[in-house]
Parts: C-alpha cells; sequence; structure tokens
C-alpha cells in the first residue's frame, strides 16, 4: 500500500541490522517513508534486518541511495532536522510539520562532522545524562517520531 509518508527518517550509513529493522517498524507503525544512505553495514537481505522488522517489511516504504548527495536529490524537500548527541538544541524545542525529513547518523560515528556544520541550525539532541554518550538509535528515532505525533494530536 503505497502513502504520503507524514515523516521521511533518513539513516545515514546505518550499521546494524537490528536497528534498522526496528526503525522501518515504526515507520509502518506512522506511515512514514524509511531512507538509508549507503554505504551499508550489512546486507539489505540481511536476516536480523528483516528478523527486527518481522513480517511489517512488505508494509514499508522505503528507499536506498548511493550517497548523501542522491538522497537530496531524492527527497522531497531539504533535510528538516538533523539528529545528534553533540548537539545541545533538544529534539522538543522546535515544532514538527507533515513531510518533515529527520536525519539520523551511524551507530557508531553519528553524522559527519561536516554535515552536522553544514546545518548548524537545524542539529538535534535528546537530553541524556552525561553517563550515556547516546541513546541506541531505533530508540532515538522512535523518541522523534512519536514527539512529531504527539504535537500533531495522533497518527495522521
Amino acid at each position: 500500500m503505497r502513502y504520503e509518508p507524514c515523516l521521511h527518517v533518513v539513516l545515514h550509513e546505518p550499521e546494524i541490522p537490528p536497528n534498522t529493522g526496528n526503525i522501518g517498524r515504526t515507520c509502518v507503525a506512522i506511515g512514514a517513508k524509511l531512507w538509508l544512505v549507503k554505504p551499508l553495514g550489512f546486507s539489505l537481505d540481511d536476516y536480523y534486518l528483516r528478523r527486527a522488522g518481522l513480517d511489517y517489511w512488505e508494509h514499508l516504504e522505503w528507499e536506498a541511495v548511493n550517497s548523501w548527495q542522491d538522497l537530496l536529490a531524492s527527497l522531497p524537500r531539504e533535510p528538516s532536522w538533523l539528529f545528534s548527541a553533540r548537539s545541545t538544541r533538544p529534539y522538543t524545542s522546535v515544532d514538527y510539520h507533515h513531510g518533515d525529513v529527520l536525519v539520523f547518523g551511524s551507530e557508531s560515528r553519528g553524522l559527519p562532522k561536516e554535515l552536522l556544520e553544514a546545518h548548524a541550525d537545524k542539529a538535534l539532541t535528546i537530553p541524556s545524562r552525561p553517563d550515556v554518550r547516546s541513546l541506541n538509535l531505533s530508540n532515538a528515532a522512535a523518541i522523534v517520531c512519536y514527539e512529531a505525533i504527539r504535537q500533531w494530536g495522533g497518527i495522521p
């Protein structure tokens, strides 16, 4: 079933298949499109990717692109928000809009420094105690996606 995505969730060079599978499942639950920017740390037919997405993967709107530039050429709009543990602006301090593009980095490196610097006004974080370097990628994506849904008053 094709739909107009309420959000576009971008994973920049994801490495861990279960995280991507779980994020795909979240995207199906809310009606978002998942974008994967290569290189990926796994094969798209990876058992663990499918396992984490369970039987929802067939309902997922998704696309893999070869580079950041290919992503920009394919997206319906510029990236709205980039998420990084290195940012200081909380994810709850902005208004989310239908069609926003939410960009998350890889599990071990996050987003490239040059990308964050180029979009410093769009960089957000999910605050946590200093004892934690960062949150799990699939948890972070779910937190942000459901904040957008909360702001809209529920799933569109």
